[in-house]
């Protein structure tokens, strides 16, 4: 078995004879680094970062309690245990170094065996909190790739159902997270949903097309008001779906946002959407997001009873209205949204063509 590294130890103190006895107590258990004082430890651990720290208070320059305000204030050195090395012996004193961070002191004269063994202590703890840290990140990174493997599953279950899925579920992933940032970034909206959970929760938006019979999902020419009333349960059942996925998960399943979605993403602005007819802010904002993607693709997609609109006929569509399309169905926060990205949105739809299958796609991922 490889040999765990030895620590690396910094000591920070401006009597030699002191170094010297610090070097004798702790050389054989630990690497050693020395600086005479404040500023010369600060540029020293910019360059390595010491697994614990052992600082002198009363030095001639900066004393330890403003070195530990600094190194606590820096991300590289804020875990990093300090220990006061001090002839001090006031309560002030202590309680003002343990408020700075620092986990213990050490009195001078130094007895080798104390010394050795407070050091020995910090350092354990230092890794087994390491080690704990590193598992907690590890399990963060299993759990994000398993809903990101949950959700794609899912969405390729609709994918094999309607071959057209695969590249609007896409594209409208990139549109929703696009909305999202330009809403965030407006500020001023209360309840906005987290932007990656959000886009990554709206491939499963027509999930619920799975129930429904092929003579009405693939009919080329307009459908009758009954089969209608059968496409518009997509959203229902594609709920109950996850619904019960989520039942399993938990109460605090990331599925929730893409229950949000899947319900409610045919809702309008006006009260004149399906399945419930809710209106303005009974609309969760996810949807409200969703309703904007879904209808620009839509619109800019080739369908058998449509040829594909050009951007700008389908942004004015959205924005103006037409014989089926009213900007009273949407939300007039994501319509000003709409108007700061669009040309975002027409980029989008150029580089994933509907020829494109699913997956969780990063390459027009920006960060939120």
């Amino acid at each position: 078995m490889e040999a765990m590294p030895r620590a690396r130890v910094l000591v920070v103190e401006d009597t030699a004879i002191n170094i010297d006895v610090l070097l004798d107590a702790l050389s054989g258990q630990c690497e050693m680094m020395v600086a005479v004082d404040g500023m010369s430890a600060l540029r020293l651990v910019e360059q390595t970062v010491p697994d614990l720290i052992l600082l002198d208070i009363m030095m001639p320059d900066i004393d330890g309690f403003e070195v530990c305000r600094r190194l606590k204030a820096r991300a590289a050195t804020r875990d990093v245990p300090i220990l006061f090395l001090t002839s001090m012996n006031d309560e002030a004193s202590e309680r003002l170094g343990l408020e700075l961070g620092a986990v213990d002191f050490i009195a001078k004269p130094f007895n080798p065996a104390l010394v050795q063994a407070r050091v020995r202590n910090h350092l354990d703890l230092k890794r087994h909190r390491d080690l704990l840290s590193n598992r907690v990140v590890e399990r963060t990174m299993e759990l994000g790739l398993t809903q990101e493997a949950t959700i794609a599953g899912m969405a390729i279950l609709a994918e094999f159902r309607d071959n057209e899925t695969g590249a609007h579920v896409r594209r409208t992933q990139h549109y929703v997270r696009s909305l999202l940032c330009a809403l965030k970034a407006a500020g001023g909206f209360d309840g906005l949903p987290d932007v990656e959970m959000t886009s990554h929760s709206a491939v499963l938006h027509d999930i619920g097309k799975v129930a429904i019979p092929d003579g009405i999902l693939f009919k080329s020419g307009r459908l009758t008001p009954e089969e209608f009333e059968e496409i518009k349960k997509h959203t229902l059942a594609g709920a109950e779906v996850i619904r019960r996925t989520a039942a399993i998960l938990g109460t605090n399943s990331f599925l929730r946002l893409a229950g949000e979605i899947t319900e409610f993403h045919h809702e309008r602005w006006d009260g004149t959407g399906y399945p419930h007819g809710i209106r303005g802010d009974e609309i969760p904002w996810s949807a409200r997001v969703m309703a904007v993607a879904d209808v620009y693709d839509a619109l800019v997609s080739k369908r058998p009873y449509k040829p594909a609109f050009p951007h700008d006929r389908a942004l004015e569509c959205i924005l103006s209205g037409d014989d089926r399309t009213l900007p009273e169905h949407f939300c007039p926060a994501v319509l000003d949204a709409l108007r700061e990205v669009h040309t975002e949105f027409a980029r989008i739809a150029e580089n994933i063509p509907d020829t494109s299958d699913f997956y969780v796609d990063r390459s027009l991922r920006r960060d939120s």
